[in-house]
C-alpha cells in the first residue's frame, strides 16, 4: 500500500484538529441543544455560595448566575432552561470547568494571572484582600507574631501560594491546609492553627457565623487586592460575552448594587446574620469601568 505524501498527512491532521475544535464549540451550543445548564456552587462560602437549611444553594454568586440563566434563556429563545447544580470545592472547581462538567462556577473564586492561564473569569463581581483571622485572646497583633506557629489555609485557594511566598520571604510559620473553609475555621477554633489566612470577606463571614464572634479578630494588615468573578471555560468567547453582558446590564440598571446589598449589608440566612460589608471603593471602580483583569 503506497504511503501518503507528507504534505497530505499534515493536511489531514490539520483538518482533523479543525473538525475537533468545531465539534467542541461553545458551552452555549450545548446549552441550546440540551436546554440545560450546569452551575457549580460552593457548600460553605458565605455569602457567595452556600447551602441553606433546606440544603439548596443560595448566595450572592448564585443570584448573579440566576440572572445569567435568564439572559441565556432569552438569548437562545428557549421555552425552558433546566438548571442543574453541582457542588464543587477549592480543589476540583477548575478541573470541572476545564473538562466541561460545569458551565459556570458560581462560587467565591478570585482571579489571578496563574488561574487565567487555565480558565477565564467574568468581569469582577467583588474586590477583597487577604488577611489573618486569629483568636482575640491569642496575643497575636501582626503576622510577625506568628513565628513558630501553625497557620491554616484552604486547599486550592489563592491563600496557599500567598502563604508560601510569605514563608519564603521570612515568615517563620508552619503551613497546614484544610480541605475547605469550614475545616480551616475548625482548625483555628480548636487551636490546631494560630491563624487562618484567607480573603477578608470570607473571614468576615466565618467570624459572623461563629458561636462567639467576639472571640475572633481579623488583623488589620492586608495584602494585595483580589478580584472575584464567575469562573468560565477558557477561550469560550460566546459564553463569556453572554455572562459579561448580563453583569454589565445589572451594573447599569442598579440591580447589581441591589443584589450586593442583599447579601453584604442585610441579614442573611440561615442565622439572620449581617456581614456589614458595604460596597468597597475597589468594586465601585469596577462597576464604573467593568474589567476581568486580576489586578
Amino acid at each position: 500500500m503506497p504511503h501518503k505524501p507528507k504534505a497530505c498527512l499534515i493536511a489531514s491532521l490539520l483538518a482533523l484538529c479543525v473538525t475537533q475544535a468545531n465539534a467542541a464549540g461553545s458551552a452555549i451550543d450545548k446549552i441550546s441543544e440540551t436546554k440545560s445548564i450546569t452551575l457549580g456552587y460552593r457548600e460553605s462560602s458565605v455569602p457567595f455560595s452556600y447551602l441553606n437549611n433546606e440544603q439548596k444553594p443560595i448566595g450572592y454568586s448564585i443570584d448573579l448566575c440566576s440572572q445569567v440563566v435568564a439572559h441565556l434563556k432569552q438569548q437562545l429563545k428557549l421555552d425552558q432552561l433546566e438548571v442543574k447544580y453541582l457542588p464543587v470545592n477549592s480543589s476540583n472547581r477548575m478541573p470541572l470547568i476545564k473538562n466541561g462538567t460545569i458551565d459556570v462556577e458560581c462560587g467565591g473564586t478570585s482571579s489571578s494571572p496563574e488561574r487565567m492561564q487555565e480558565v477565564a473569569f467574568s468581569i469582577a463581581t467583588f474586590v477583597s484582600q487577604p488577611r489573618w483571622l486569629v483568636k482575640t485572646d491569642s496575643g497575636i497583633k501582626s503576622a510577625s507574631d506568628l513565628a513558630g506557629k501553625a497557620v491554616v489555609v484552604t486547599q486550592g485557594s489563592n491563600a496557599v501560594p500567598l502563604a508560601k511566598r510569605l514563608v519564603a520571604d521570612g515568615l517563620k510559620a508552619r503551613i497546614i491546609q484544610g480541605k475547605d473553609h469550614a475545616e480551616s475555621m475548625l482548625m483555628l477554633e480548636q487551636g490546631r492553627a494560630s491563624a487562618f489566612l484567607e480573603d477578608d470577606i470570607l473571614l468576615a463571614a466565618k467570624k459572623a457565623e461563629a458561636r462567639a464572634p467576639s472571640t475572633l479578630t481579623i488583623l488589620p494588615e492586608g495584602y494585595s487586592k483580589t478580584y472575584y468573578g464567575l469562573m468560565l471555560p477558557k477561550g469560550d468567547a460566546p459564553l463569556k460575552d453572554a455572562v459579561d453582558s448580563t453583569l454589565k446590564q445589572m451594573m447599569v440598571s442598579g440591580d447589581f448594587v441591589k443584589t450586593y446589598d442583599k447579601w453584604f449589608t442585610q441579614p442573611i440566612a440561615p442565622h439572620n446574620t449581617n456581614l456589614n460589608v458595604p460596597l468597597s471603593e475597589g468594586l465601585q471602580e469596577r462597576i464604573k469601568q467593568p474589567s476581568d483583569q486580576p489586578f
